[in-house]
């Protein structure tokens, strides 16, 4: 699977990294401040890097980035992704009054549609959008089984997560090929949801779940 990068360094990116580099992965955060977050780390053994060289080092990066910003960045990393694949697990949303999610930034598509049509030489795969971001990395401590849904153009690419998914604790039968790319945009519209499950209940967590 090679070495994988992560790009962001908040509560995401330090779940992620520190299940994945606890599987024996080797593992890269890309942050703006490699030297700083590097001083903050109490995790898992990883590497810092900025962003761009993240990119380059990566076979498979993970777009840990706000979705709000993510095109606009992994665009200027277009070079750096080239013939990689990028895994996105953001969500695109306007802000409310109350810092929680408003409405969705994309609603015609989504912000991964988006991201592959700026990386077209990048296989983009979106998953485990759909849940707090600490079920991402421990989804057997829910009381139901959790679904991680997949979209993406390139099934090897699809094949690739699906078994990074599984260093991350996911069970195959938990997870849910949705699809080409287009189909991104029902897990992203999950993030209508998220507003009125944390007002209710705070950051308990919680996952979409698909009932067979």
């Amino acid at each position: 699977m090679g070495n994988i990068g992560i790009l962001g360094s908040g509560r995401v990116a330090t779940v992620l990294a520190n299940k994945l580099a606890g599987a024996g992965r080797a593992v890269t955060i890309g942050t703006r401040d490699p030297a700083q977050a590097a001083l903050k780390w109490s995790g898992g053994r990883v590497d810092f890097r900025d962003h761009a060289e993240t990119a380059r080092l990566a076979a498979i990066v993970i777009n840990a980035t706000p979705g709000d910003t993510s095109v606009e960045r992994l665009g200027a990393l277009r070079d750096a992704l080239k013939g990689k694949i990028l895994v996105d697990v953001s969500n695109a949303t306007v802000r409310g009054r109350d810092g929680l999610p408003g409405s969705l930034l994309y609603p015609n598509d989504s912000v991964a549609e988006r991201l592959q049509a700026a990386l077209p030489e990048t296989a983009v795969v979106k998953t485990l959008n759909t849940m707090l971001f600490t079920v991402m990395a421990d989804p057997t401590s829910l009381r139901a089984a959790p679904t991680a849904f997949l979209s993406g153009n390139d099934e090897g690419a699809k094949a690739v997560v699906g078994r990074l998914l599984g260093d991350l604790g996911w069970p195959a039968d938990w997870i849910e090929d949705l699809g080409d790319i287009e189909t991104a945009r029902g897990p992203e519209a999950v993030a209508l949801l998220v507003p009125s499950v944390l007002r209710r209940r705070g950051l308990a967590p919680f996952a979409v779940a698909l009932a067979r």
